[in-house]
């Protein structure tokens, strides 16, 4: 990065200068002095001075307009002569408790990352992000969080310190908190941010191979005892698939209707608190291996009533009632794999496709794709995700 000699200047200065005699252009905050190359370049000189003192990020991106190669950018950066700040860093300077890390541009190391957190990227260009959870792509979501600056910037929770007494006694209101807890972090290379400091904390962890060594065996033992009991096999495996549907179905409420029930959301800590331990910790760090997958001991608490709707429900036939609550554990164990799978692991073509889906539901709409193991009750409910383009970071 330049040294700070070169000079920050007014952006009304560097709009004047659009004219054959002085032409700036600008990338961001960086200012270049374009007067000597009009003469050579390729398109004509007049086309460039239809951009002077603006902005061109965009028009040497654009193929359809002209392509320009490396050695173009080459010549920009032999013309640098200073820089120019731009409103989201203007903003971010007023709100500043250390403003000389800012500006003068460039800023410091520490300027830099409280400018990230404002939506103006490592080479100072403003970015576009996605207004509800202030990111642009699912890369963001591995981008390490500075702890310190997030604190100071959002005031919401402190990752060095145990998250669950901060949210107990935050005081926070529901909308601050669920603008907050919709806008990921990544703590530490995706490890465990501190959850609650004392011997509950293993707890709070569970191993994605975990799951199938708990229920694996329930679900093999229930499958053979419905096929025992069963007249036919057919009918047993008829019996097990419905099952593993009505758990699609299931994922599909779970995830919409109780984890993300954020607009019924009681506005106390109790329910606060509550919503951040069920869900709201998963997408405040969503790239945290080990709280990915259910803890068994929470599973067993939402599966025990649907364990009794499928006696309920098939009451005519006990056998027929295990085959399809076995069903369904084995397609939540597919769901817990997947889920996990999708954060952390390079999949085959449609799963790839699933992950960008899911992924999508964290960096850009939380309000919409709930499907995990599929995208077909979206489809049929309407909350399939569809491309909204970001908006420019304020």
């Amino acid at each position: 990065m330049p040294g700070r000699t070169l000079p920050t200047l007014p952006r009304s200065d560097v709009a004047s200068h659009n004219s054959s005699k002085s032409c700036y252009v600008t990338i961001g905050t960086k200012v270049y002095d374009v007067t000597s190359f009009l003469p050579d370049h390729p398109g004509g000189g007049d086309l460039i001075i239809e951009y002077g003192g603006k902005d061109v990020t965009q028009i040497l991106k654009d193929e359809l307009s002209h392509s320009h190669s490396e050695a173009a950018y080459e010549i920009l950066d032999d013309s640098l002569i200073g820089f120019v700040a731009t409103e989201p860093v203007m903003k971010t300077v007023v709100e500043s408790s250390h403003p000389d890390e800012i500006v003068p541009l460039p800023p410091s190391a520490t300027g830099e990352a409280e400018l990230r957190h404002n939506g103006v990227d490592g080479d100072l260009k403003q970015r576009p992000v996605y207004a509800a959870t202030g990111m642009s792509s699912a890369e963001d979501l591995s981008k390490e969080t500075d702890i310190s600056i997030d604190y100071k910037t959002h005031k919401f929770l402190d990752l060095n310190r145990p998250l669950f007494p901060q949210i107990w006694y935050g005081g926070f209101s529901r909308d601050f908190y669920l603008e907050q807890v919709h806008r990921p972090r990544h703590y530490r290379g995706g490890d465990s941010a501190p959850l609650f400091g004392n011997f509950l904390e293993p707890l709070s962890k569970t191993a994605w191979w975990v799951i199938p060594i708990i229920w694996l065996p329930p679900v093999a033992y229930g499958t053979y005892y419905g096929f025992k009991g069963l007249s036919a096999t057919s009918e047993a495996v008829a019996y097990w698939f419905l099952g593993v549907f009505f758990w699609t179905l299931f994922e599909y409420i779970l995830h919409r209707c109780l984890f993300h029930a954020d607009k019924y959301l009681p506005d106390n800590r109790v329910g606060i608190t509550a919503h951040f331990l069920l869900h709201g910790i998963h997408h405040y760090l969503p790239m945290d291996r080990y709280r990915l997958v259910m803890p068994p001991t929470l599973f067993l608490v939402l599966a025990t009533p649907f364990y009794k709707l499928a006696h309920l429900v098939f009451a005519y036939n006990e056998f027929a009632a295990i085959e399809v609550f076995s069903g369904g554990i084995f397609g939540y164990i597919c769901y817990d794999l997947t889920h996990y799978f999708l954060h952390h692991r390079n999949l085959p073509s449609y799963y790839r496709e699933l992950k960008k889906y899911h992924l999508q539901h964290h960096f850009a709409d939380y309000e919409n794709g709930f499907g995990v193991t599929s995208r077909f009750w979206d489809r049929i409910f309407g909350t399939q995700l569809e491309y909204v383009k970001p908006v420019k970071a304020a």
